[in-house]
C-alpha cells in the first residue's frame, strides 16, 4: 500500500494506541466486505485501513514506519486466520457487527512477471498486464445464485457459518465450534445455483490491469496490487496480485545502482589528439562531450543527472562515460607505414619487420 498510514486512519501522528483502534473500528464497520458485498472500492478501503492498523498498532512496526524504514506487508494476512485474528483482537469474539461472523474466505494471491525497458524503469510507466485468474461470475455477480433466485440463511448454523456442539467429559461440559458442514462456513445457501459457475460464484477469465511502474524501480522488485488476485466466491475477500519486475538489457548502457555506464569507443588518434563526440542519453537526444588530448584507456567522464531516477526520491544518478581506446587489428600498407614512422618519431620499437 502507498500513502500515509496516519491519514488512512484519520488520526494524528501522536495518536495513542486506543485512538488508532477506535479509528479502525469505525472504518472497518463502514467498509467491511460482509456489509458491502460486491463493492471493490470499499473492499480496497477496508484492506488499506487494516494494513494501516496492523502497522500503527504494533509499537515496533510503528517506530520503524516513523523512521521511514521499508515495511514488508506481503504476508501480513497470509497466515492461517491472520485477518480473522486481527479483527477478533479489535472487536472481540462478538464480531464486527455484534454477533460472531463466519470467517471470511480469502482468494489466493496471483504472481505474474513483467519485463520493462531500462527507460521505463528509470522514469516510470503505465504497463498493461494480462493474466488468468478466478473472478466474480458475470452472470450471478459473484453471489452463486441464478438471476431471479436468492441466497437464504443456512438452517444448520443460523447464518453463523459455524456450528457449536456441547459434550460432556470427565472435566465437565466442553463446547466446541466447527465449520458448518452444510454451507461450508458461508452462513447462507443458494436456492438455485447459477448455471454458469455452478454456484461457486467464480469463473476463470483473462484479466487486464494497468501497472504503475514507479520511477527508479530495479530488477527483482515485487509490486503488490491489493484485491487484484483470485476471487474466493460468495462472501469472500479477493487475493492480491504480485508483479515481479525484470529490466531488459539496453545495449547502450550498463546500470550500476543509480548510475549508468556508457563505454565510448575511441580511435588511437582521437584519444591522442582529442575530439568532440556525441553520447546517447537515456531519455533521448545526444550530449556533446569534449574528449581532451591524451585521454587514456579507462578514463572516466561524468555527466551529472543523466542516470537513473532515484527510487522514492527526487533527483537522478549520473551517466559515466568510460573511454575505450580501440587498437586496429588490420592496417593497410599506407597505415602501417604511417604507424612505423610515428613509432620512429616516438622512439618506440616494433619487432615485426616492415613489408617488402
Amino acid at each position: 500500500m502507498t500513502g500515509d498510514y496516519y491519514r488512512v486512519l484519520g488520526v494524528e501522528r501522536n495518536a495513542t494506541t486506543e485512538d488508532i483502534k477506535k479509528a479502525f473500528r469505525r472504518i472497518a464497520r463502514e467498509t467491511h466486505p460482509d456489509a458491502n458485498p460486491g463493492d471493490p472500492a470499499l473492499e480496497a478501503r477496508f484492506r488499506e485501513a487494516a494494513e494501516a492498523y496492523e502497522v500503527l498498532s504494533d509499537p515496533e512496526r510503528r517506530r520503524r514506519y516513523d523512521r521511514g524504514d521499508t515495511i514488508d506487508l506481503g504476508d501480513l494476512f497470509g497466515g492461517l486466520g491472520g485477518l480473522d485474528e486481527m479483527l477478533r483482537s479489535v472487536f472481540g469474539d462478538s464480531g464486527l457487527f455484534g454477533g460472531r461472523s463466519p470467517r471470511p474466505v480469502r482468494g489466493r494471491d496471483v504472481v505474474v512477471h513483467v519485463e520493462v525497458t531500462l527507460e521505463q524503469a528509470a522514469f516510470g510507466a503505465d504497463v498493461p498486464i494480462q493474466y488468468q485468474t478466478r473472478v466474480d461470475c458475470p452472470r450471478c455477480i459473484g453471489t452463486g445464485a441464478e438471476p431471479g433466485s436468492r441466497r437464504v440463511t443456512c438452517g444448520e448454523c443460523g447464518g453463523a457459518g459455524q456450528v457449536r456442539r456441547t459434550q460432556r467429559s470427565l472435566f465437565g461440559t466442553v463446547m466446541t465450534s466447527s465449520t458448518c458442514p452444510r454451507c461450508g462456513g458461508e452462513g447462507s445457501l443458494t436456492e438455485t445455483p447459477c448455471t454458469e459457475c455452478q454456484g461457486s460464484g467464480t469463473v476463470i477469465q483473462t484479466v487486464e490491469v494497468t501497472l504503475e511502474v514507479p520511477a527508479g524501480v530495479g530488477p527483482g522488485t515485487r509490486l503488490r496490487l491489493s484485491g487484484r488476485g483470485e476471487s474466493s466466491g460468495v462472501a469472500g475477500l479477493k487475493g492480491d496480485l504480485y508483479v515481479e519486475i525484470s529490466v531488459a538489457e539496453d545495449p547502450r548502457f550498463e546500470r550500476h545502482d543509480n548510475d549508468l555506464w556508457h563505454r565510448l569507443r575511441l580511435g588511437i588518434a582521437e584519444a591522442a589528439l582529442g575530439t568532440r563526440v556525441e553520447v546517447p542519453l537515456l531519455d533521448g537526444g545526444m550530449f556533446e562531450l569534449d574528449i581532451p588530448a591524451g585521454t587514456q584507456p579507462g578514463e572516466l567522464f561524468r555527466i551529472r543527472g543523466e542516470g537513473m531516477t532515484i527510487l522514492g526520491r527526487r533527483g537522478r544518478g549520473d551517466l559515466i562515460v568510460i573511454a575505450t581506446v580501440v587498437v586496429p587489428t588490420t592496417l593497410t600498407l599506407e597505415e602501417e607505414d604511417l604507424m612505423r614512422r610515428w613509432a620512429d618519431l616516438r622512439g618506440e620499437r616494433t619487432d615485426r619487420p616492415a613489408p617488402s
